[in-house]
């Protein structure tokens, strides 16, 4: 039983560390936390219920033209609605994306009702492997390898790309780095779009394990937020690291204290955090000097 409650909590906290990744990648350029992302995939992935059911598209199409508008729904929304402020502080700036959130909630009330649908899982829904003792189903491998996959290619662009020094620069200082030719905006518009489409990849490797409705992404986003503050805010890896200790904790507690209340258990981490650690456990805060 503690194997399987162990290889559960690194599927179930593989889906919170793509959350997280989403969430890293928007904080380490505007120090925004981003939390219209879970809405913004839970409208993509009834996007991709539509394109299955009425376009009727085969499932990699209707995935691969998921990820597509997610990206451009992200950069729309830096585009059209985050670059407009008027004031543009980072009390403003998390306020908007908040009101984003209820804004896109309320479309798929209206657009698509409350009654919950069932959406395909992509690929490996009916495979299961034995591994060590426990059982992994092939949603839970798929999470796992597009997770890793993620974290290696981020990795790869932040560290051997010149994209990714750009984009390491205007994390340590916006306006210097723009300054000496780094177009930040253009930096700022692809960081949306990744963070959308890891967002929504989790939409879509959430909904087919429970249910597709308004209120899909909403318990997954503070759990991502909760993996995101416990690995550390700026660090790809601690985010990978966040979730997969998240969902190891939440299955252990729920197996053994209380299952009706392994939710607290995120809310826990985020106060204890923030109280010893506020820069996480990989995260590191960066001096300007002047």
């Amino acid at each position: 039983m503690l194997i399987q409650l162990f290889l559960s909590g690194i599927a179930t906290g593989s889906l919170y560390a793509l959350i997280a990744l989403a969430m890293v990648l928007v904080y380490r350029s505007s120090k925004i936390p981003h939390f219209a992302l879970g809405e913004i995939g839970m409208i993509c992935a009834f996007l991709n219920y539509s394109l299955l059911q009425v376009g009727g598209m085969s499932r990699l199409m209707a995935f691969g033209g998921t990820l597509l508008l997610s990206a451009l729904m992200g950069i729309a929304f830096e585009f059209f609605i985050l670059r407009r402020a008027k004031q543009p502080d980072l009390l403003n700036l998390m306020i908007m994306t908040q009101g984003f959130q209820l804004a896109l909630y309320g479309l798929a009330g209206w657009k698509w009702g409350a009654d919950p649908r069932l959406l395909p899982a992509p690929v490996w829904n009916d495979v299961s492997i034995g591994l060590g003792g426990g059982v992994v189903s092939g949603a839970d491998l798929l999470a796992v390898s597009i997770l890793s996959c993620a974290v290696i290619l981020l990795l790869i662009l932040f560290r051997a790309t010149p994209v990714g020094l750009a984009l390491r620069a205007a994390q340590q200082n916006w306006d210097a780095a723009r300054f000496n030719g780094v177009r930040t905006s253009r930096l700022l518009g692809l960081t949306f779009a990744m963070s959308s489409v890891l967002g929504t990849m989790a939409a879509l490797l959430i909904a087919p394990v429970t249910t597709l409705e308004p209120s899909l992404m909403w318990d997954p986003l503070i759990k991502g937020f909760a993996a995101a503050v416990l690995g550390g805010m700026t660090s790809p890896v601690g985010a990978l690291v966040g979730g997969w200790l998240l969902g190891i904790l939440e299955n252990y507690f729920a197996a053994y204290i209380a299952a009706d209340f392994k939710s607290v258990v995120a809310f826990v981490i985020i106060i204890v955090v923030l109280c010893i650690r506020p820069a996480g456990l990989l995260g590191r805060d960066y001096e300007r000097k002047v």
